[in-house]
């Protein structure tokens, strides 16, 4: 009975330390957790006690902002009134100075918002920091760095402009926009074409509207028996005859090739492109010449084919013999 008795006594005391232990690593876990609880309490209202203490001069930064982006706005209206009025003054010039002065002055003010805003914030800290990353920065925005510089370069070269009709890697359309990243163009089936600068910059470009004066042309054969000085001088009357083609440079009509079935002739002429449009100029002149050539029974030969069917040997009756 003694040592049953014993047993249990060590069995109570077990227990007893069991729950013991439990408690007071219950009674840690609750103290700690409530110890973290407070301190991520206190972070917080700290930080919402030093918004409430930075709340005006946010406010007063975003106010100063506003006024330095209302200045850019100002700025772009200035300068499109001041420079847009000149007759010498480049139209992408005024581009230039819209969107690169803005540009600075929108910068300009950001830093003087963010001094401001934050403690402690000064220009050469974002510097530093640009400075720390330049390398990471200039391997990742190589391409807009590339396009950017090669905008401003053809703001200023200017070697079109905007509703200028150009040629560019194959690509035709008319100028609508050139951006410091990309030149927009309208193609003339009604279609928007992006090119990257960088591409404008470095490619051949054909500038199809450069010069008012542009010169048409087009081919018409006569056949060999025909008069080939009499076919010349009709269409040299038509070309004379005509107020929309100037008369220097002068217009000609030469022989362009002895081909297979025509003597091919080759009319030149020029027109100005502020009175009249290059293909309407072109169906008009073809128009009269095939009417004159109709008139004055001067052929226009086109290839003819002769096709032969073969249907064998004739069968040959030998009865009738």
């Amino acid at each position: 009975m003694a040592e049953q008795e014993n047993a249990s006594k060590d069995l109570s005391e077990g227990a007893a330390n069991l729950i013991l232990e439990a408690s007071n690593k219950t009674a840690e876990t609750v103290s700690l957790y409530a110890k973290t609880s407070i301190e991520a309490y206190s972070t917080i209202d700290h930080f919402i006690d030093l918004f409430w203490q930075r709340l005006p001069y946010i406010c007063i930064a975003i106010v100063v902002f506003a006024i330095f982006y209302l200045l850019s706005k100002v700025f772009k209206l200035f300068v499109r009134k001041a420079l847009s009025e000149r007759s010498y003054t480049k139209q992408n010039l005024v581009l230039v100075l819209n969107r690169v002065g803005s540009s600075a002055i929108i910068f300009f003010g950001f830093l003087i918002s963010m001094v401001i805003a934050i403690p402690g914030f000064t220009p050469g800290q974002l510097m530093s920091a640009l400075g720390i990353g330049s390398v990471a920065i200039g391997f990742a925005f190589k391409d807009i760095f590339q396009n950017l510089l090669s905008g401003i370069l053809i703001l200023l070269g200017e070697p079109f402009k905007i509703g200028d009709d150009i040629i560019v890697s194959g690509m035709e359309g008319t100028v609508e926009d050139i951006q410091i990243r990309a030149t927009f163009l309208r193609s003339p089936d009604g279609r928007r074409i992006v090119i990257p600068n960088a591409t404008v910059y470095t490619s051949p470009v054909t500038v199809n509207t450069a010069y008012p004066r542009r010169r048409c042309q087009f081919v018409v054969g006569i056949g060999y028996e025909d008069d080939v000085q009499k076919a010349k001088d009709i269409i040299m009357t038509i070309l004379d005859k005509d107020q929309t083609i100037l008369s220097q440079p002068g217009f000609s009509v030469n022989v362009n090739a002895l081909a297979d079935f025509s003597v091919n002739l080759n009319v030149t002429w020029w027109v100005n492109t502020s009175e009249t449009t290059m293909s309407g100029s072109i169906s008009d002149v073809q128009q009269r010449v095939i009417k004159a050539f109709a008139e004055h029974g001067i052929s226009i030969p086109y290839p003819v084919q002769e096709v032969k069917v073969y249907r064998g040997d004739p069968v040959v009756d030998s009865s009738a013999k």
